[in-house]
């Protein structure tokens, strides 16, 4: 490869941020979604949650069907199949109909965020790599923060169904530019786990120290991160709340960006995850130490996004850094799109119920453990590819 694609980079980006928009739109406005179905009650969570549920069930599923039938044709499909459900859901139909298009938009989801990583991945020189996949790892935070910034205007004015249909047209239209940017070619043929059958193909993804070791470090982080942005604002001094909870996620992003790209280049992708654990758990104790209150707590809940954000952009760089193989690319991040979703579901209600029985000493209790655990875990991992090698 003689030169970095940055404008395919690019477009793969944007259609990451369509395929979070696919939370996004739904999740940001949730309480103006309430009048669409009245009395809905827990019944309406599902309209948000199943997407994350389809991720725990299919998501190594996808990585496995990416190495079999290739990264272009997966992602245009899905990304093709996302606009046509958007605009359907735009008509607002019943409740039951909305949670079974979400279902369908939740295997589009994933289709996408295999897909795409795989693609750039490719796409890149092998020194460009970190700062690619720690681009590609800022799409989610990215999508959310303007999704609250221009979406919920536009639902105010509007009505939900203009953001539906804005995001069906996003998607048709990274759909479009992607057919244009991205070459066809032959699909590559899959490796031995793509070969596989499925059970298989899980207990040999999952026992591989270089395929798994991505998804094995990062379930870690989002068990803590999701968290900490919803309850962490809830735990600090009134004053500092809504800055906290607005300038979490950027700040995260800044550091995994200025920070966590040189220290991958110089170190490595698993070193930059470990010490980004290793500052979150100080951080983690200088907040709870603060009691929540003064500067230094707020210093501390910034110092635990920024690092958490280079967890973040390292587990996206180890896929590439780890394998070199596009077929075992494509299943590192079906893994890491699945144990994240493990995550990202079970982290928010863990820390919330462990606050409620012991306040905020419960955040040390469920965060430094985490932290360490994902050090160790790479630690491990890392031992384990140098007796194979």
């Amino acid at each position: 490869m003689e030169r970095t694609n940055w404008p395919l980079i690019a477009a793969l980006w944007f259609a990451g941020l369509t395929a979070a928009g696919q939370f996004a739109k739904i999740g940001v406005i949730f309480d103006l979604m309430r009048p669409v179905w009245p009395g809905a009650g827990v019944w309406l969570g599902l309209v948000v949650s199943v997407v994350g549920f389809v991720g725990i069930v299919f998501g190594t599923s996808a990585g496995i069907a990416v190495a079999r039938i290739g990264p272009r044709r997966m992602l245009l499909s899905a990304l093709i199949a996302g606009a046509a459900l958007s605009l359907i859901e735009s008509l607002m139909p019943p409740l039951p109909v909305m949670i079974g298009l979400r279902v369908l938009e939740g295997m589009s989801h994933l289709a996408i965020v295999v897909a795409a990583p795989v693609l750039i991945a490719a796409t890149a020189r092998p020194g460009d790599q970190p700062a690619a996949m720690t681009l590609w790892s800022t799409f989610f935070g990215i999508a959310f923060a303007i999704t609250a910034f221009l979406g919920r205007p536009l639902v105010t004015a509007h009505g939900p169904q203009a953001l539906f249909v804005t995001h069906a047209v996003l998607m048709a239209f990274a759909a479009l530019l992607l057919w244009t940017m991205i070459p066809a070619g032959r699909t590559a043929p899959p490796n031995a786990i793509a070969r596989a059958g499925l059970i298989e193909a899980h207990r040999r993804i999952y026992a591989s120290p270089r395929i798994a070791a991505p998804a094995l470090g990062f379930v870690f982080y989002t068990l803590m991160f999701v968290a900490f942005l919803t309850l962490l604002p809830d735990l600090i001094a009134p004053e500092w709340r809504y800055l906290t909870a607005t300038v979490m996620p950027l700040v995260s992003i800044v550091i995994s960006l200025a920070f966590g790209v040189p220290l991958t280049r110089a170190r490595g992708a698993v070193l930059t995850v470990q010490v980004g654990l290793g500052a979150a758990a100080f951080a983690i104790a200088a907040f709870v130490m603060s009691g929540g209150q003064g500067i230094l707590a707020l210093i501390a809940v910034m110092a635990i996004s920024g690092a958490l954000g280079l967890v973040q952009g390292g587990s996206f760089a180890a896929i590439s850094e780890l394998n070199a193989d596009g077929a075992a690319r494509a299943e590192a991040a079906g893994a890491i799109a699945q144990l994240g979703n493990v995550g990202t579901t079970l982290g928010t209600p863990i820390l919330l119920r462990m606050t409620d029985l012991w306040g905020l000493p419960a955040v040390l209790w469920f965060g430094v453990p985490l932290c360490l655990g994902g050090i160790l875990t790479h630690a491990w991992l890392s031992r384990r590819r140098t007796r194979c090698a």
